[in-house]
Protein backbone atom coordinates (compact mmCIF):
# COMPACT_ATOMS: atom_id res chain seq x y z
CA UNK A 1 0.00 0.00 0.00
CA UNK A 2 1.34 3.42 -1.01
CA UNK A 3 2.24 5.68 1.91
CA UNK A 4 0.09 8.82 2.21
CA UNK A 5 1.76 12.08 1.23
CA UNK A 6 2.44 14.24 4.30
CA UNK A 7 0.94 17.73 3.97
CA UNK A 8 1.84 20.39 6.55
CA UNK A 9 -0.42 23.45 6.51
CA UNK A 10 1.33 26.27 8.37
CA UNK A 11 -0.79 29.18 9.62
CA UNK A 12 0.06 31.94 12.09
CA UNK A 13 -2.83 31.35 14.53
CA UNK A 14 -5.40 28.62 15.21
CA UNK A 15 -8.55 30.73 14.86
CA UNK A 16 -7.46 32.00 11.44
CA UNK A 17 -6.94 28.43 10.25
CA UNK A 18 -10.42 27.45 11.44
CA UNK A 19 -12.10 30.44 9.80
CA UNK A 20 -10.15 30.50 6.53
CA UNK A 21 -8.47 27.16 5.74
CA UNK A 22 -10.29 24.30 7.47
CA UNK A 23 -12.34 23.22 4.39
CA UNK A 24 -9.19 22.92 2.25
CA UNK A 25 -7.43 20.86 4.93
CA UNK A 26 -10.42 18.53 5.27
CA UNK A 27 -10.65 18.13 1.49
CA UNK A 28 -6.95 17.23 1.34
CA UNK A 29 -7.47 14.68 4.12
CA UNK A 30 -10.40 13.17 2.22
CA UNK A 31 -8.20 12.98 -0.87
CA UNK A 32 -5.69 10.79 1.01
CA UNK A 33 -3.14 13.28 2.38
CA UNK A 34 -1.83 12.89 5.94
CA UNK A 35 -2.57 16.46 7.09
CA UNK A 36 -0.82 18.29 9.94
CA UNK A 37 -1.65 21.83 11.02
CA UNK A 38 1.27 23.87 12.37
CA UNK A 39 0.05 27.00 14.15
CA UNK A 40 -0.03 28.95 17.40
CA UNK A 41 -2.48 27.42 19.86
CA UNK A 42 -4.53 30.20 21.46
CA UNK A 43 -6.96 27.67 22.92
CA UNK A 44 -8.46 26.07 19.82
CA UNK A 45 -5.90 23.37 19.14
CA UNK A 46 -8.24 20.64 20.40
CA UNK A 47 -10.92 21.90 18.02
CA UNK A 48 -8.50 21.41 15.14
CA UNK A 49 -7.63 17.89 16.35
CA UNK A 50 -11.34 17.05 16.66
CA UNK A 51 -11.51 17.18 12.85
CA UNK A 52 -9.03 14.30 12.59
CA UNK A 53 -6.09 16.58 11.75
CA UNK A 54 -2.63 16.31 13.29
CA UNK A 55 -1.54 19.37 15.24
CA UNK A 56 1.79 21.00 16.13
CA UNK A 57 1.81 24.09 18.35
CA UNK A 58 4.33 26.69 17.22
CA UNK A 59 4.51 30.12 18.97
CA UNK A 60 4.03 32.52 16.08
CA UNK A 61 3.60 36.23 16.65
CA UNK A 62 1.67 37.84 13.83
CA UNK A 63 3.40 41.20 14.13
CA UNK A 64 6.51 42.72 15.62
CA UNK A 65 10.11 43.25 14.62
CA UNK A 66 12.11 41.62 17.43
CA UNK A 67 14.86 40.12 15.30
CA UNK A 68 15.81 37.46 17.86
CA UNK A 69 12.24 36.21 18.11
CA UNK A 70 11.80 36.21 14.34
CA UNK A 71 14.96 34.17 13.89
CA UNK A 72 13.71 31.77 16.57
CA UNK A 73 10.53 31.19 14.54
CA UNK A 74 12.53 30.30 11.46
CA UNK A 75 14.74 27.95 13.51
CA UNK A 76 11.72 26.21 15.07
CA UNK A 77 10.12 25.72 11.67
CA UNK A 78 13.37 24.34 10.26
CA UNK A 79 13.54 21.84 13.15
CA UNK A 80 9.92 20.76 12.57
CA UNK A 81 10.54 20.27 8.84
CA UNK A 82 13.75 18.31 9.42
CA UNK A 83 12.11 16.08 12.02
CA UNK A 84 8.88 15.24 10.17
CA UNK A 85 10.08 15.52 6.54
CA UNK A 86 6.75 16.66 5.00
CA UNK A 87 6.24 15.97 1.29
CA UNK A 88 4.32 19.22 0.87
CA UNK A 89 4.16 22.51 2.77
CA UNK A 90 1.31 24.99 2.49
CA UNK A 91 2.23 28.33 4.08
CA UNK A 92 -0.63 30.78 4.66
CA UNK A 93 -0.13 34.59 4.87
CA UNK A 94 2.92 36.59 3.85
CA UNK A 95 4.87 36.30 7.12
CA UNK A 96 4.42 32.53 7.41
CA UNK A 97 5.24 32.14 3.71
CA UNK A 98 8.49 34.07 4.18
CA UNK A 99 9.67 32.33 7.35
CA UNK A 100 8.42 28.94 6.22
CA UNK A 101 10.15 29.25 2.83
CA UNK A 102 13.47 30.11 4.45
CA UNK A 103 13.06 27.14 6.82
CA UNK A 104 12.14 24.90 3.87
CA UNK A 105 15.25 25.95 1.96
CA UNK A 106 17.49 25.36 4.98
CA UNK A 107 15.94 21.93 5.68
CA UNK A 108 15.59 20.81 2.03
CA UNK A 109 11.88 20.15 2.50
CA UNK A 110 9.50 18.97 -0.23
CA UNK A 111 7.20 21.04 -2.43
CA UNK A 112 6.08 24.42 -1.12
CA UNK A 113 2.82 26.30 -1.65
CA UNK A 114 2.86 29.91 -0.48
CA UNK A 115 -0.61 31.44 -0.16
CA UNK A 116 -0.18 35.22 -0.14
CA UNK A 117 -3.36 36.69 1.32
CA UNK A 118 -2.32 40.34 1.17
CA UNK A 119 1.11 41.89 1.59
CA UNK A 120 0.83 42.75 5.28
CA UNK A 121 1.37 45.82 7.45
CA UNK A 122 4.79 46.79 6.06
CA UNK A 123 3.51 46.88 2.48
CA UNK A 124 0.19 48.64 3.16
CA UNK A 125 -0.28 52.32 2.34
CA UNK A 126 2.87 54.38 1.87
CA UNK A 127 5.00 52.51 4.40
CA UNK A 128 8.61 52.14 3.33
CA UNK A 129 11.88 51.95 5.16
CA UNK A 130 14.49 49.67 6.65
CA UNK A 131 12.10 46.92 7.73
CA UNK A 132 10.65 46.62 4.24
CA UNK A 133 14.14 46.44 2.72
CA UNK A 134 15.14 43.63 5.10
CA UNK A 135 11.95 41.73 4.30
CA UNK A 136 12.65 42.01 0.58
CA UNK A 137 16.16 40.61 1.07
CA UNK A 138 14.71 37.68 3.01
CA UNK A 139 12.08 37.09 0.31
CA UNK A 140 14.71 36.89 -2.39
CA UNK A 141 16.48 34.20 -0.37
CA UNK A 142 13.44 32.19 0.69
CA UNK A 143 11.35 32.39 -2.47
CA UNK A 144 14.02 31.28 -4.95
CA UNK A 145 13.35 27.54 -4.90
CA UNK A 146 12.51 25.12 -7.70
CA UNK A 147 9.53 23.17 -6.35
CA UNK A 148 7.56 26.20 -5.13
CA UNK A 149 4.21 27.63 -6.14
CA UNK A 150 2.43 30.84 -5.13
CA UNK A 151 -1.30 31.40 -4.69
CA UNK A 152 -2.40 35.02 -4.84
CA UNK A 153 -5.86 36.43 -4.23
CA UNK A 154 -5.66 39.43 -6.57
CA UNK A 155 -3.79 40.55 -9.69
CA UNK A 156 -2.18 43.55 -7.98
CA UNK A 157 -0.23 41.38 -5.55
CA UNK A 158 0.89 39.16 -8.44
CA UNK A 159 2.17 42.21 -10.33
CA UNK A 160 3.94 43.50 -7.20
CA UNK A 161 5.79 40.20 -6.73
CA UNK A 162 6.69 40.07 -10.42
CA UNK A 163 8.01 43.64 -10.38
CA UNK A 164 10.28 42.68 -7.46
CA UNK A 165 11.52 39.59 -9.37
CA UNK A 166 10.25 37.28 -6.64
CA UNK A 167 8.17 34.95 -8.83
CA UNK A 168 7.96 33.63 -12.39
CA UNK A 169 4.75 33.21 -14.40
CA UNK A 170 4.88 29.41 -14.16
CA UNK A 171 4.90 29.60 -10.33
CA UNK A 172 1.75 31.67 -9.96
CA UNK A 173 -1.96 30.90 -9.58
CA UNK A 174 -4.81 33.32 -8.90
CA UNK A 175 -7.42 31.92 -6.50
CA UNK A 176 -9.88 34.54 -5.31
CA UNK A 177 -9.92 34.24 -1.54
CA UNK A 178 -10.43 31.36 0.82
CA UNK A 179 -13.90 30.61 -0.56
CA UNK A 180 -17.39 30.63 0.89
CA UNK A 181 -19.78 27.74 1.48
CA UNK A 182 -22.75 28.71 -0.69
CA UNK A 183 -24.99 26.18 1.09
CA UNK A 184 -24.26 27.74 4.49
CA UNK A 185 -24.22 31.35 3.32
CA UNK A 186 -27.49 31.36 1.39
CA UNK A 187 -29.16 34.38 -0.16
CA UNK A 188 -31.76 35.92 2.16
CA UNK A 189 -34.06 38.94 1.73
CA UNK A 190 -33.30 42.33 3.22
CA UNK A 191 -34.90 43.50 6.46
CA UNK A 192 -38.33 45.15 6.73
CA UNK A 193 -38.97 48.06 4.35
CA UNK A 194 -40.18 50.32 7.17
CA UNK A 195 -37.28 49.53 9.51
CA UNK A 196 -33.99 51.34 9.95
CA UNK A 197 -31.40 50.50 7.30
CA UNK A 198 -28.59 48.53 8.98
CA UNK A 199 -25.13 49.37 7.64
CA UNK A 200 -22.51 46.91 8.92
CA UNK A 201 -18.71 47.04 8.89
CA UNK A 202 -17.49 43.46 9.57
CA UNK A 203 -13.77 43.73 10.33
CA UNK A 204 -11.14 43.84 13.03
CA UNK A 205 -10.86 47.29 14.56
CA UNK A 206 -7.78 48.43 12.66
CA UNK A 207 -6.94 51.78 11.12
CA UNK A 208 -6.01 49.95 7.90
CA UNK A 209 -9.55 48.52 7.64
CA UNK A 210 -10.92 52.05 7.24
CA UNK A 211 -12.73 51.94 10.59
CA UNK A 212 -12.15 55.63 11.31
CA UNK A 213 -13.37 56.60 7.83
CA UNK A 214 -16.53 54.53 8.39
CA UNK A 215 -17.18 56.26 11.71
CA UNK A 216 -16.55 59.71 10.28
CA UNK A 217 -18.75 59.06 7.24
CA UNK A 218 -21.58 57.95 9.51
CA UNK A 219 -21.18 61.11 11.61
CA UNK A 220 -21.29 63.27 8.47
CA UNK A 221 -24.69 61.74 7.65
CA UNK A 222 -26.17 61.86 11.14
CA UNK A 223 -28.40 64.91 10.63
CA UNK A 224 -29.99 63.28 7.57
CA UNK A 225 -30.16 59.67 8.73
CA UNK A 226 -30.40 59.60 12.52
CA UNK A 227 -33.94 58.12 12.44
CA UNK A 228 -33.49 56.16 9.21
CA UNK A 229 -30.27 54.15 9.59
CA UNK A 230 -27.88 52.63 12.09
CA UNK A 231 -24.19 52.02 11.58
CA UNK A 232 -22.75 48.92 13.25
CA UNK A 233 -19.10 47.96 13.74
CA UNK A 234 -18.70 44.19 14.15
CA UNK A 235 -15.23 43.01 15.08
CA UNK A 236 -12.72 42.85 17.89
CA UNK A 237 -9.58 44.90 18.51
CA UNK A 238 -6.60 42.88 17.29
CA UNK A 239 -4.05 43.84 19.92
CA UNK A 240 -1.20 42.04 18.13
CA UNK A 241 -1.65 44.17 15.01
CA UNK A 242 0.36 47.38 14.78
CA UNK A 243 -2.64 49.14 13.20
CA UNK A 244 -5.01 48.32 16.09
CA UNK A 245 -7.34 51.08 17.33
CA UNK A 246 -7.54 51.29 21.15
CA UNK A 247 -10.81 50.14 22.77
CA UNK A 248 -11.18 53.47 24.52
CA UNK A 249 -11.01 55.44 21.28
CA UNK A 250 -13.73 53.40 19.61
CA UNK A 251 -16.03 53.47 22.66
CA UNK A 252 -15.67 57.25 22.88
CA UNK A 253 -16.98 57.63 19.32
CA UNK A 254 -20.07 55.45 19.76
CA UNK A 255 -23.50 56.71 20.85
CA UNK A 256 -25.03 53.23 21.34
CA UNK A 257 -27.92 53.85 18.96
CA UNK A 258 -27.10 55.45 15.61
CA UNK A 259 -23.47 54.32 15.81
CA UNK A 260 -22.77 51.05 17.67
CA UNK A 261 -19.84 48.69 18.22
CA UNK A 262 -20.94 45.09 18.91
CA UNK A 263 -17.48 43.46 19.04
CA UNK A 264 -16.48 40.05 17.71
CA UNK A 265 -19.29 38.02 16.13
CA UNK A 266 -18.76 34.29 15.71
CA UNK A 267 -22.02 33.78 13.78
CA UNK A 268 -21.27 35.60 10.54
CA UNK A 269 -24.34 34.20 8.79
CA UNK A 270 -26.71 35.83 11.28
CA UNK A 271 -24.71 39.07 11.31
CA UNK A 272 -24.83 39.44 7.53
CA UNK A 273 -28.45 38.37 7.29
CA UNK A 274 -29.34 41.17 9.70
CA UNK A 275 -27.46 43.72 7.56
CA UNK A 276 -28.95 45.67 4.66
CA UNK A 277 -25.64 47.09 3.41
CA UNK A 278 -22.09 45.86 4.08
CA UNK A 279 -19.18 48.33 4.07
CA UNK A 280 -15.41 47.77 4.19
CA UNK A 281 -13.30 50.90 3.50
CA UNK A 282 -9.99 49.02 3.79
CA UNK A 283 -6.66 50.39 2.51
CA UNK A 284 -5.57 47.06 0.97
CA UNK A 285 -6.50 43.38 1.25
CA UNK A 286 -5.72 39.97 -0.18
CA UNK A 287 -9.39 39.29 -0.74
CA UNK A 288 -11.57 39.89 2.33
CA UNK A 289 -13.58 36.88 3.48
CA UNK A 290 -16.22 39.13 5.04
CA UNK A 291 -17.05 40.61 1.64
CA UNK A 292 -17.36 37.32 -0.21
CA UNK A 293 -19.59 36.08 2.60
CA UNK A 294 -21.68 39.25 2.30
CA UNK A 295 -21.95 38.66 -1.44
CA UNK A 296 -23.12 35.08 -0.87
CA UNK A 297 -25.82 36.28 1.56
CA UNK A 298 -26.96 38.69 -1.15
CA UNK A 299 -26.00 42.07 0.24
CA UNK A 300 -24.99 45.25 -1.60
CA UNK A 301 -21.40 46.19 -0.79
CA UNK A 302 -19.52 49.47 -0.52
CA UNK A 303 -15.77 49.09 -0.46
CA UNK A 304 -12.61 50.82 -1.61
CA UNK A 305 -11.06 50.79 -5.05
CA UNK A 306 -7.89 49.08 -3.82
CA UNK A 307 -6.25 45.68 -4.37
CA UNK A 308 -8.32 42.85 -2.91
CA UNK A 309 -11.44 44.89 -2.19
CA UNK A 310 -12.17 45.85 -5.78
CA UNK A 311 -12.28 42.15 -6.74
CA UNK A 312 -15.45 41.82 -4.64
CA UNK A 313 -17.46 44.62 -6.29
CA UNK A 314 -18.30 45.53 -9.85
CA UNK A 315 -18.93 49.24 -9.44
CA UNK A 316 -22.59 50.04 -10.01
CA UNK A 317 -23.53 46.35 -10.35
CA UNK A 318 -23.40 44.84 -6.86
CA UNK A 319 -22.22 47.89 -4.97
CA UNK A 320 -19.98 50.94 -5.11
CA UNK A 321 -16.22 51.44 -5.13
CA UNK A 322 -14.87 54.58 -3.42
CA UNK A 323 -11.35 55.93 -2.91
CA UNK A 324 -9.51 54.78 0.21
CA UNK A 325 -9.15 57.26 3.09
CA UNK A 326 -11.98 59.45 1.77
CA UNK A 327 -14.84 59.67 4.27
CA UNK A 328 -16.73 62.20 2.12
CA UNK A 329 -16.96 59.93 -0.93
CA UNK A 330 -17.77 57.03 1.37
CA UNK A 331 -20.61 59.04 2.94
CA UNK A 332 -21.97 59.93 -0.51
CA UNK A 333 -22.04 56.27 -1.59
CA UNK A 334 -23.66 55.15 1.66
CA UNK A 335 -26.32 57.86 1.43
CA UNK A 336 -27.18 56.96 -2.17
CA UNK A 337 -27.65 53.29 -1.30
CA UNK A 338 -29.44 53.87 2.01
CA UNK A 339 -32.05 56.08 0.33
CA UNK A 340 -32.78 53.63 -2.50
CA UNK A 341 -34.40 50.36 -1.40
CA UNK A 342 -34.82 49.09 -4.97
CA UNK A 343 -31.11 49.57 -5.61
CA UNK A 344 -30.26 47.69 -2.40
CA UNK A 345 -32.36 44.72 -3.56
CA UNK A 346 -30.97 44.74 -7.10
CA UNK A 347 -27.34 45.01 -6.05
CA UNK A 348 -27.84 42.34 -3.40
CA UNK A 349 -29.13 39.93 -6.04
CA UNK A 350 -26.13 40.72 -8.21
CA UNK A 351 -23.80 40.03 -5.28
CA UNK A 352 -25.15 36.50 -4.98
CA UNK A 353 -24.65 35.93 -8.72
CA UNK A 354 -21.03 37.10 -8.39
CA UNK A 355 -20.44 34.85 -5.36
CA UNK A 356 -21.74 31.80 -7.20
CA UNK A 357 -19.50 32.55 -10.18
CA UNK A 358 -16.27 33.53 -8.41
CA UNK A 359 -16.12 32.67 -4.71
CA UNK A 360 -17.43 29.14 -4.12
CA UNK A 361 -15.41 27.07 -1.62
CA UNK A 362 -15.71 24.11 -4.00
CA UNK A 363 -13.87 26.11 -6.68
CA UNK A 364 -11.13 27.08 -4.21
CA UNK A 365 -10.69 23.46 -3.04
CA UNK A 366 -10.52 22.11 -6.59
CA UNK A 367 -7.90 24.65 -7.69
CA UNK A 368 -5.80 24.30 -4.52
CA UNK A 369 -5.70 20.48 -4.52
CA UNK A 370 -4.72 20.56 -8.20
CA UNK A 371 -1.63 22.57 -7.17
CA UNK A 372 -0.87 20.02 -4.45
CA UNK A 373 -1.02 17.20 -7.01
CA UNK A 374 1.27 19.00 -9.45
CA UNK A 375 3.91 19.70 -6.78
CA UNK A 376 3.96 16.20 -5.30
CA UNK A 377 4.44 14.72 -8.77
CA UNK A 378 7.66 16.69 -9.27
Amino acid sequence: MKKAQRLFMVVNVDWFFLSHRLPVALAAKAAGYDVTIVTCDTGRGNEIKSHGLNFIDLPFKRSGTNIMYEMKCIRLLREVYRKHKPDLLHHVTIKVALYGSIAARLSQAGGVVNAISGLGYNFTGDRKGFTQKVLLMMMKFGFKQKNMHFIFQNEDDINTFKSLNLVEDRQVSLIKGSGVNLQEFTATPLGPVNGKVKVVLPARMLYDKGVMEFIEAARLLKNQLQDKAEFILAGDVDKENLAAIPHEKIHALMDGNYLRWIGFQKDMVSLLQAADIVVLPSYREGLPKSLIEAAAIGRPIITTDVPGCKECVVDGYNGFLVPAKDEHRLAEAMLELIKNRELQVEMGQHSRILAEKEFSIDKVIKETTAIYSALTLN
